[in-house]
């Protein structure tokens, strides 16, 4: 099975595509002149030489794309409804920069989690040193000066090797947590770990942003394409990934069955924060859903890139202060018998 292409590059092919479609350039001629712009071997080149076959034999684009297994389902169906609706290039577009924001959020969450978990294993890294290097040495240092450990010298030691010892435990089991976070959420039990994330309040607000981020912008891209608000809504619920939110949803489906516009649902349903409620009705009935729904996902894209850049922003001084204060009150605890047999001597 072949590995479906990441988020930038649907993004580029899609927006390569519906420049040339604008153009006049027809489907399949177009695919060709991208095969000869990307001419370097890898899963693009490859995929873009099979579309072209089926295009050669007669399919239309969305089937194409679906044969190659390169695409996701959810921009083969974009792309399906665009020809369907005769708005393909549109849709193209909105594709395009839908997997734009994919890719910047991602990589947003991506550093979110590598920053800590580099910090995590310096941390341990730093106080396994302490225990088998640093303490011990000054351990031979009282050893040789004193003959033996004093009391007071002993107890400070100790001291700096419980706090160690506590501290490195702590920062094994928070770094064995986030692996075994990690592992679920690529697997299938991945809502086990949404469960105890959406109980924080930091990373539930995120979660809850980033699956409102996605649905807005799949509903806009499913208008685009000239689906009715009902199924567009059904669709995007898919791409959501986050139970609060597709709770909420579906209560908003019941008023869209009740015959309620879906700018009408997402208010009294407080889908949105209120004043985004509020653009939402305004543009329904100014006949200008599409663009308010473009402007709210752009405006919930940068939400979810400042909360992340915030939650980064408590991780990284919280931790680099577990480090100092570590290191600190080990070294402090090793240094002071050294004061006291200095001062004896003086």
């Amino acid at each position: 099975m072949q590995k479906k292409l990441d988020a930038l590059g649907i993004s580029a092919f899609c927006e390569s595509m519906g420049m040339m479609l604008q153009a006049g350039i027809q489907t399949e001629e177009a695919v060709g002149l991208l095969r000869q712009e990307n001419s370097k071997p890898g899963p693009l080149e490859t995929g873009l030489g099979q579309v072209q076959k089926e295009l050669e034999e007669g399919s239309n684009l969305s089937a194409a794309l679906e044969k190659t297994g390169l695409f996701p389902e959810y921009a083969v169906r974009m792309v399906a409804a665009g020809e369907s609706s005769g708005r393909l290039e549109d849709v193209l577009f909105r594709l395009a920069k839908y997997y734009a924001g994919q890719k910047t959020l991602s990589e947003k969450l991506r550093s979110a989690v590598t920053y800590p978990a580099a910090m995590l294993v310096l941390i341990i890294v730093v106080l396994v040193l302490m225990l088998t290097m640093v303490l011990p040495a000054f351990t031979q240092v009282y050893d040789r000066l004193t003959g033996s450990l004093a009391y007071s010298a002993y107890r400070y030691i100790q001291w700096a090797y419980g706090f160690c010892w506590a501290a490195l435990g702590v920062m094994v089991l928070l770094a064995a947590a986030l692996l075994i976070g990690l592992a679920l959420w690529n697997s299938k039990k991945r809502s086990v770990v949404e469960g105890i994330l959406l109980k924080l309040p930091a990373s539930g607000n995120l979660l809850r942003e980033m699956g409102m981020y996605r649905f807005t912008a799949a509903l806009a891209t499913f208008l685009a394409s000239g689906e009715v608000q009902d199924i567009a809504v059904m669709e995007s619920m898919k791409m959501v990934a986050c139970k609060p939110v597709e709770q909420k949803l579906e209560k908003c489906l019941k008023h869209l069955e009740e015959g309620h516009s879906v700018a009408q649902a997402a208010y009294d349903e407080q889908l949105f924060e209120p004043v985004y409620g509020r653009m939402l009705l305004a543009g329904e009935r100014s006949g200008s859903l599409e663009p308010v729904l473009w402007r709210l996902t752009e405006l919930l894209e940068e939400q979810c890139g400042a909360r992340t850049d915030r939650l980064v922003g408590i991780v990284d001084p919280l931790l680099s202060g577990v480090l100092l204060v570590t290191v600190g009150v080990s070294l402090l605890s090793v240094m002071l018998p050294l004061l006291g047999i200095m001062s004896s001597i003086g």
